[in-house]
């Protein structure tokens, strides 16, 4: 039986077709900057997202830390959302590895960072305060797109504060697919962008880090004293450049089978659909019955996210079709009888 794999877009296999991509990519040392394929994914992606350079590294996490260290120093600070990723969910790298200072808002239901509480909360020059440096977003946010124009007005703040401007874009293409515009219309309002291309693209693993050509050179730096560097990485970048060719325009598949499933769940007694929002469904379960649910969707060949957030999480991507997403509502129908 076919497991479908509800927990995250983080497990998706490489095709058939991006693993060939990958076999037959020219390689050389990324250390030295002579890997023609990442040398290829950087500045493709930097082209597209209107960025001087970019700069490939392992994982989402690591381009956000260094995207941190490259805009902060000791001492600094970041403005960041209390339920973003880069806060809540890297480890606390930026405090642990750059003595950067974390300022966390709570965000409001959308995901945004209310500007009046941002601003107030930016520091006086003074020797008694960590120096405010940063602003940073994440988009897409639990599967919302923040409001478009927000971003706008947020990079307007950041400017006139003299703050760098720094967005998590981990599902930016995600967010580029719900908004109906190019990713590059996202980008524009930021110093700095990290992708990543191991989640709804597919790609087996990858982030690129965006921004100025001081910006990533300051990166590289950081990626190697984190232990970040690569070697023969073409063939990884491959896949990247795989999934951004074949990818990316199949994200709606996704949202559209999120919000099918949505639909499926609202009709069935005891789930409550709080949230339907890009590739993800969220969805209130009571308390005492999460381990009953986790157990009986595994006895059916289903694996869905409990216990990590608040609420059941459910992620549509590439390895899920349309006669997946039937077979999962069967299931929560079947727990219910």
């Amino acid at each position: 039986m076919k497991w479908i794999d509800l927990r995250s877009d983080t497990v998706t296999q490489p095709t058939d077709a991006m693993r060939a991509a990958m076999l037959h990519a020219p390689v050389g040392d990324d250390v030295y900057g002579e890997d023609p394929t990442v040398n290829a994914l950087q500045e493709r992606l930097a082209n597209d997202l209107g960025f001087a350079a970019g700069l490939f590294v392992p994982t989402g996490t690591q381009s956000n830390l260094l995207a941190l260290m490259s805009h902060c120093e000791r001492g600094d600070e970041y403005i960041v959302g209390a339920d973003a990723h880069t806060y809540r969910f890297e480890g606390g790298g930026a405090a642990v590895l750059g003595s950067i200072q974390p300022q966390p808002i709570p965000q409001d239901a959308d995901g945004t960072l209310p500007l009046d509480k941002v601003e107030a909360s930016i520091k006086p020059v003074d020797p008694h305060f960590a120096r405010s440096k940063l602003l940073t977003l994440e988009n897409t946010w639990h599967g919302r797109t923040l409001p478009f124009d927000y971003l706008a007005q947020a990079g307007a703040l950041a400017r006139r504060r003299g703050l760098g401007f720094h967005l998590d874009g981990a599902r930016i293409f995600n967010a580029a697919i719900a908004y109906g515009r190019p990713a590059r219309d996202i980008a524009q309002h930021f110093d700095s962008v990290s992708v990543c291309l191991s989640k709804g693209l597919g790609a087996p693993v990858g982030s690129v880090l965006l921004g100025s050509e001081e910006l990533i050179g300051k990166a590289r730096r950081w990626r190697k004293v984190a232990g970040g560097g690569w070697r023969q990485a073409g063939m990884l970048a491959a896949a990247c450049m795989y999934a951004l060719d074949n990818h990316v325009e199949r994200l709606a598949e996704d949202h559209a089978r999120a919000a099918t499933l949505a639909d499926g769940l609202r009709e069935l007694p005891g789930f409550t659909v709080t949230g339907c929002h890009t590739n993800m469904v969220f969805l209130d379960v009571p308390a005492e019955r999460l381990r009953d649910l986790d157990t009986h969707m595994r006895a059916s060949g289903v694996r869905v996210s409990i216990g990590y957030l608040p609420s059941v999480r459910l992620v549509t991507h590439l390895d899920i079709d349309d006669a997946d997403v039937a077979r999962a509502i069967d299931a929560f129908r079947a727990f219910e009888a």
